[in-house]
């Protein structure tokens, strides 16, 4: 696997929480999109570690695309 599945075309909203810690899916593969659930076993691809600089919304990327990982470029809008 070379190119990351796109789980959807769309970003997915998350209210994430100052000092906190989250495992972004590059996949695409995982069943708990955006985050990582370890379905990249056996690929190329790793998760990536994000720390929410402060508690707000935030808008991860779904088509794995974005040139911003892992919050959304709008990359999906190309594809």
């Amino acid at each position: 696997m070379t190119d990351p599945v796109i789980a959807q075309k769309s970003p997915i909203p998350v209210d994430v929480e100052a000092g906190k810690t989250y495992f972004w899916c590059a996949c695409g593969k995982s069943a708990k999109q955006p985050f990582c659930d370890g379905s990249h076993g056996g690929t190329s691809f790793a998760p990536m570690e994000w720390k929410a600089g402060e508690t707000k919304r935030v808008f991860f990327c779904a088509c794995k695309h974005t040139d911003g990982q892992p919050l959304c470029d709008g990359s999906h809008n190309k594809l």
